[in-house]
């Protein structure tokens, strides 16, 4: 990369230079990188993945990793002016709301916000990973997981105004012109964590704006805003690493809950996962033993199933493999549909497979997703290792050397990663 003259915001001509820029800019100083390639995120697809992630889950409800607002406030039912399928793109999308937020009312100023967005396009995902992967080699990886959030609209500044997140955060800039301001500590001495209106404060700040194909970088430590150039609607994905104010109960609900795209963005729909107490919720009179009342009981049992230690083994080896074949990046696309394999089929790998012995059993790994096999480890290894070789390996080659009672549940685990789309057949 080359650098411009030093200054609160350093410009860089590409390509990406990843020694440097962990030198250089992380966790320091806010830099633009101009036309970065190859980047993760195509447009076509991205719009794909945001009509998908913004398709209501059912009548009069809201999917829980989408936020719309018109002007300054939150929509709560605005699945009419959510992406559609139909729109075939932002531009189709962009005409028609212009329309009916005209008829809805005088303000014509949006912004969408999807949240938990890596989970839903698989390409999307993979190139994703691919981009981050030279950076965690450089600065370990993120553990309780990167964040991917898609931004659209011709907003005037981000729906929440200034604020600071627990994040550095990478903006890749997609369509149409945004400005970034920024300031290196909050500008405001009001007992708030946000700032619609920052007007006094826009002497200390500074901007930066990324064009199509740009990469803008800044720390956790600054405070920011995202606002509209001229009006103008623009698209960009940010994606955040955490960097400080982590707290223990993120992972605890991780490791209880687990880390669906649902779970990540509203902690509600997670905990409604746990089994409900069916006890009655008023209690008459404390009880004459001095027990808890029942519903507070069924409570107590359910957390106690988790201090089983082969149980919590289990929780524990699932999450460190998933995180780990995720590179981060979790929650991942969901897998596909399992098909059959037959002996004749021949398969290859596709990325890495991990796996832990666990109870009398044997976890595995791929792309973010893990099965638990009944093969014992010995059975396993041998085959995985087959796999590694990135050879090209017809099914029942794969499976001969296996005991004839193995075979069905080793081809089971074949079928299984083909699934989480680390096997592919070619033929």
């Amino acid at each position: 990369m080359t650098t411009a003259p030093a200054s609160d915001l350093a410009v860089v001509e590409g390509p990406l230079d990843w020694d440097e820029f962990t030198t250089l800019y992380w966790d320091r100083r806010p830099v633009l990188i101009k036309a970065v390639r190859p980047a993760p995120f195509e447009l076509r697809e991205v719009f794909a993945a945001t009509a998908l992630a913004t398709r209501p889950p059912g009548p009069y409800r809201m999917p829980p990793t989408a936020q719309f607002a018109v002007g300054r406030f939150q929509q709560t039912e605005p699945a009419h002016w959510f992406p559609r399928a139909e729109d075939g793109a932002f531009d189709g999308y962009r005409r028609r709301l212009d329309a009916e937020l005209a008829a809805f009312s005088k303000e014509t100023r949006y912004a969408l916000v999807v949240h938990a967005f890596h989970a839903f396009h698989a390409g999307q995902w993979e190139r994703q990973r691919a981009f981050f992967d030279p950076l965690w080699e450089r600065t370990g990886l993120p553990v309780s997981g990167a964040i991917t959030t898609l931004f659209h609209g011709n907003y005037e500044h981000t729906p929440v105004g200034v604020h600071k997140d627990r994040f550095a955060t990478f903006l890749f800039a997609l369509e149409g012109r945004k400005r970034m301001r920024f300031w290196r500590e909050r500008p405001w001495t009001e007992p708030v964590t946000t700032k619609l209106d920052y007007q006094p404060h826009l002497a200390a700040s500074f901007t930066a704006e990324p064009e199509p194909g740009d990469l803008l970088y800044w720390p956790a430590s600054h405070y920011h805003v995202g606002e509209s150039v001229d009006g103008g609607t623009a698209t960009s994905v940010n994606v955040g690493v955490p960097r400080e104010g982590h707290r223990a109960v993120y992972d605890v609900d991780d490791l209880l809950l687990g880390r669906t795209r649902d779970a990540m963005v509203d902690p509600d729909v997670a905990l409604v996962r746990l089994p409900a107490a069916t006890a009655p919720l008023s209690a008459p009179e404390p009880p004459a033993d001095g027990a808890l009342p029942e519903a507070l009981e069924q409570t107590l049992r359910t957390f106690q199933d988790y201090r089983d230690p082969a149980r919590m083994q289990d929780l524990v080896a699932s999450l460190s493999l998933s995180t780990l074949t995720a590179s981060g990046l979790c929650p991942v696309p969901p897998p596909e549909t399992v098909r059959p394999l037959d002996d004749a089929t021949t398969v290859r790998s596709r990325t890495r497979v991990l796996h832990q012995p666990v109870d009398g059993a044997v976890l595995c790994a791929a792309n973010g997703h893990v099965l638990r096999s009944p093969l014992t480890p010995q059975q396993i290894e041998p085959l995985l290792h087959r796999l590694a070789t990135h050879r090209p390996s017809p099914v029942g080659h794969l499976l001969a050397t296996l005991p004839h009672a193995a075979r069905p549940h080793a081809r089971h685990l074949l079928e299984t990663l083909e699934s989480f789309r680390a096997l592919t057949r070619d033929r």
